[in-house]
């Protein structure tokens, strides 16, 4: 398997933000491999495929008019695995929506296609961030 470059998972996040704001799920397919799991959190059952995958996203998101600002950091790259760090406040930037600040532990295959994907979500635990 080829290794990830920092590059090559800048450019991965980048593409996940882009998809996320698009509508449909068609793009998917150019994210995650075709027998890729994705765990929406570690206490959850796993997602197998691009079908699951997408309806997961349908039922998660508002569109992609939905409102949010996005930023990650990417913490570690060691072969084909990525750690990420990613922030999004949801509504209006600064106006107080839903915070979360996650982990993602991302596995690539050997055509920079993510094969599985670990989310560790975290929320504040007062609106106020404490």
């Amino acid at each position: 398997m080829a290794r990830m470059e920092r590059e090559a998972v800048e450019d991965w996040v980048a593409a996940y933000e882009a998809v996320w704001r698009s509508p449909g799920t068609e793009l998917l397919a150019e994210l995650f491999s075709p027998d890729a799991v994705y765990l929406p959190s570690p206490w959850e059952t796993g997602l197998h495929g691009l079908q699951a995958i997408a309806d997961f996203w349908e039922a998660e998101r508002e569109g992609p008019d939905e409102q949010f600002t996005m930023t990650h950091r990417v913490l570690a790259v060691d072969g084909t695995t990525a750690v990420v760090r990613v922030e999004v406040e949801y509504g209006e930037p600064g106006a107080g929506g839903d915070r979360w600040r996650d982990l993602w532990v991302l596995s690539f295959d050997a055509e920079g296609r993510c094969s599985a994907f670990e989310e560790w979500p975290f929320a504040p635990a007062s609106g106020d961030g404490h």
